[in-house]
């Protein structure tokens, strides 16, 4: 499947499951369909509900800084992709 880079996983808070991303694309939104892929992360889900400064938001634009609830481990540096559609 066809994808495009949209940011980097700055953090990982491993008792709530949550990656910090920073947002390197234009946007991403609820609903879309991530790939974070890392050293030894390889992982796709799709975006269920997203966090800014502990607000739920519905997008999140470039520069932004974003929690996004995942069902395993990320690593700080790992790549995120959204997978488009075909």
């Amino acid at each position: 499947m066809p994808e495009e880079q949209v940011g980097t996983v700055t953090d990982y808070f491993r008792k709530v499951g949550v990656a910090g991303i920073k947002v390197t694309a234009d946007d991403i939104r609820v609903g879309d369909t991530i790939h974070i892929v890392g050293h030894t992360t390889d992982l796709t889900h799709t975006i269920e509900s997203m966090q800014i400064q502990n607000e739920d938001v519905e997008r999140a634009a470039k520069g932004d800084d974003v929690g996004i609830k995942i069902p395993e481990r990320a690593r700080k540096h790992d790549i995120v992709y959204r997978v488009l559609p075909e």
